[in-house]
């Protein structure tokens, strides 16, 4: 951490311009940026003392260089802790993927959107000061509707069906669950589902903007509001008219800024910083913590009222190692959506493989199993993963090893056959789950699920009706 608390970014870039651009996007979420003209100077500068501050390295790499992968390479060898980050182009595809297995943690792509500079950084800050398995970050559109949503748990899908009912009112919605479960993804299937489906939904993660910046980003400032505002600013708030609000770790936003959020969410009215004049907005807001916000607001934390406000329809999302049985069906699914990217292909996984991925407790849930299955992908050279491409899962598993059963699961089709103690579940409990996972295979297509299933259509709509499955 730099000065003043602003973490330090090196960018390793030859074009001056685009420097001066990077470094404007960067400082938005409070990066100091230093630079470095060529990956020699870069190099050079990791023994300076700036060097031994540095947050994270951002190298700028135009699709007709060289391969990349000896510098990222030989900056990984000097500092392997050092999250380092690769801007490409369209085109350069084969280097993203050469950077990949040189050591990247991820790369971005050009035209760079600040929100995805802001959120790259702070997602692989975050994962190095955590010594969890850094991922690289998988370039796969998030947005799913509620039956492309894998997982067969009861209370999986228990959650998923108050988050489908809720989708089609205005209320406000509070969506709980550990880092990497999925908020945003479920976030996105209520937004799908309702009324407001072809109106824009925004998404702001509040854990990564400094506390002074958060309200500029909600409601928006005005030129000259305050120091450094030199000029008009429109908030998420406003963008949003119409559409669905994602508040990310909600539990970020200052104590008075909290206020004036409560304000907006009684009033449907924004204030701009700097402006004497309101605008009505008419917004959805989804909300999502990593926290209990209940005991924010016992610990003073957070505001009752605002609390209340947004805890009108509570979701909550259970972590990955409460619903074992969805890592095969949940891998395959996540297998299927790398190889849609360029520069990927179609992959299998062994049984073995998926009784390791189930063993391991994944403290990053989802996002750091999508991550790993990615990183596997980017290096196999066979036609299927084996444990062999999960020696960082192996070797963790050792230490983290899941308390639940895991019998069965390599050919369960992610239903789960047994309970915690051991004993199989009811017939009718599995019965309900393998209904519910046809559904979502099939994507709702009845006539393909009750033939699937070797059943009739109107047997199958009696089973929906006797074991009480939601159309979600």
């Amino acid at each position: 951490m730099t000065r003043n608390g602003q973490r330090l970014l090196m960018l390793i870039d030859d074009e001056p311009a685009h420097r001066r651009v990077v470094a404007a996007l960067a400082a938005r979420g409070g990066w100091r940026t230093l630079f470095a003209g060529d990956g020699e100077t870069g190099i050079a500068t990791l023994g300076t003392q700036d060097g031994m501050q540095l947050d994270a390295i951002l190298l700028d790499h135009p699709a007709h260089d060289a391969d990349p992968a000896p510098l990222i390479g030989e900056l990984k060898r000097r500092r392997p802790a050092l999250p380092v980050l690769m801007l490409t182009g369209n085109g350069s595809v084969a280097n993203a993927v050469a950077a990949m297995r040189a050591g990247a943690t991820d790369f971005l792509v050009r035209p760079l959107a600040p929100e995805r500079l802001l959120s790259a950084l702070d997602a692989a800050v975050a994962e190095a000061s955590a010594g969890e398995l850094r991922p690289l970050t998988e370039k796969i559109p998030a947005l799913l509707g509620f039956d492309e949503i894998v997982g067969s748990s009861p209370d999986f899908r228990a959650a998923l069906a108050i988050a489908a009912k809720a989708a089609r009112a205005r209320v406000p919605v509070l969506i709980e669950g550990e880092p990497g479960v999925g908020k945003q993804v479920v976030a996105e299937a209520i937004h799908a589902a309702s009324p407001r489906a072809k109106k824009p939904m925004l998404a702001v993660h509040c854990g990564a903007l400094t506390p002074n910046a958060i309200e500029s980003e909600l409601w928006g400032h005005e030129r000259g509001a305050f120091p450094g505002a030199f000029e008009r600013k429109t908030g998420r708030f406003v963008e949003a008219d119409g559409g669905t609000l994602f508040l990310d770790e909600v539990d970020a936003i200052p104590f008075d800024a909290q206020a004036k959020l409560l304000r907006v969410l009684q009033t449907g009215e924004v204030h701009p910083l700097g402006s004497r004049h309101g605008r009505e907005v008419d917004v959805r807001v989804i909300a999502a913590t990593d926290k209990r916000l209940v005991e924010e607001v016992e610990a003073g934390r957070f505001r009752e009222d605002l609390y209340y406000r947004l805890n009108v329809v509570p979701v909550t999302i259970p972590p990955l190692r409460e619903r074992v049985g969805d890592i095969p069906a949940l891998a395959r699914h996540l297998l299927a959506r790398i190889a849609e990217q360029p520069g990927l292909r179609a992959l299998g996984i062994t049984d073995e493989a998926l009784a390791l991925l189930a063993r391991y407790d994944w403290p990053g849930n989802v996002r750091q199993m999508g991550a790993a299955l990615f990183r596997a992908a980017v290096l196999c050279e066979g036609a299927a993963l084996t444990r062999a491409d999960f020696p960082q899962i192996a070797a963790l598993g050792q230490a983290r090893v899941s308390p639940a059963p895991v019998t069965g699961m390599a050919t369960s089709g992610g239903v789960t056959l047994f309970r915690a103690d051991g004993n199989l579940r009811q017939l009718e409990e599995i019965e309900a789950d393998v209904i519910r996972l046809a559904i979502g295979h099939y994507r709702g297509r009845m006539t393909e699920v009750a033939r699937r299933l070797g059943i009739g259509r109107s047997t199958l709509y009696r089973k929906l009706g006797e074991l009480g499955i939601e159309a979600a």
